[in-house]
């Protein structure tokens, strides 16, 4: 796969949906939104994180399974594609202000200008998107095992590009803080497996508390990634987390998706200067049946679009 013809293999379908292809292999985008908490049980939509489903003779192919296949020196090309699948996709919703999660591993552009000419592809394809390049956050995964230095170069290069940067599989070590502290990303995704661990006893839930607020006094925001039940979506607010993602929300949808129909963009005014939150002034209905995974007694029903009265 040569990178003069890598955008030859962009498909679009009937139902206005991107995908791609890869030998025998359809690349189909699935999105999977980050929920905003605005105000007690008010929900916005913040972004939308970019997952691949790969199906093979049109059966459906884990992706745990395809990547291995995948000749190493078509990984760049194939990353930058479903790159810009998910941000087309993204922007087929028209939102004003989510953004698109992407995967970026720097380690698959080590040579400068093939790194800037990815530079180029996304802001090119946001633009295509409808959306500006500080609505694209690029995600890194792996962060701990890449050198401090290196990295350092890497994410000051996005934030030059006019990019936001997050780093996932987060965690609670003096390590990782010392990484936000030197990095500064925009958002950081908590590791989702020993999050719901700590989750569940007194102690763990301190330090949860403490490593949010040592984030947040480094200008980071916290997504809670992987919450499976409403009773840990009504945790993160005495966590001080607004920023949540999992099933207890909202599972991914394969492109086109019903979001916007399902979880309603709220209308907000003008910035208000007496709040650091905005206030829902245009309520759209919520959407029936949304609510997921039932839990205990304490478990509560989130509003999207609309303040619950």
């Amino acid at each position: 796969m040569t990178t003069a013809s890598i955008f030859n293999n962009l498909v679009r379908g009937e139902d206005g949906a991107w995908s791609t292809v890869y030998g025998p292999f359809v690349l189909r985008c699935a999105l999977q939104p980050v929920f905003r908490q605005l105000s007690p049980k008010v929900f916005d939509i913040h972004s939308f994180q970019g997952l691949v489903r790969a199906e093979r003779n049109g059966e459906p192919f884990a992706p745990a399974h395809f990547f291995p296949l995948v000749e190493p020196s078509d990984l760049p090309e194939i990353e930058s594609l479903l790159r810009t699948i998910h941000i087309l996709n993204a922007g087929l919703l028209h939102r004003k202000r989510a953004m698109a999660l992407v995967s970026f591993n720097p380690a698959l552009y080590p040579d400068p200008t093939r790194l800037r000419i990815e530079f180029d592809r996304i802001r090119l394809t946001a633009h295509s998107a409808g959306m500006e390049p500080d609505r694209i956050i690029c995600d890194i995964s792996g962060a701990s095992s890449i050198e401090l230095p290196r990295l350092t170069r890497h994410v000051e290069r996005l934030k030059e590009a006019g990019f936001r940067v997050s780093l996932t599989d987060h965690g609670a070590g003096d390590t990782d803080i010392e990484r936000v502290r030197t990095l500064r990303p925009d958002f950081v995704r908590l590791d989702g497996d020993w999050v719901r661990d700590y989750m569940h006893n007194s102690a763990g839930f301190a330090l949860l508390r403490v490593v949010v607020r040592q984030l947040s006094e480094h200008g980071t925001e916290t997504i809670l990634e992987r919450l499976e039940e409403m009773w840990q979506v009504d945790l993160c607010e005495e966590l001080g987390v607004s920023l949540m993602q999992g099933y207890a929300l909202a599972r991914p949808e394969i492109a086109p998706t019903n979001f916007n129909a399902e979880y309603p963009e709220i209308i907000l005014p003008l910035a208000d200067r007496h709040t650091d939150l905005p206030i829902p002034v245009q309520p759209a209905p919520a959407a029936a049946g949304h609510a997921v995974a039932k839990a205990g007694p304490q478990r509560t029903t989130p509003v999207f679009g609309k303040r619950r009265s």
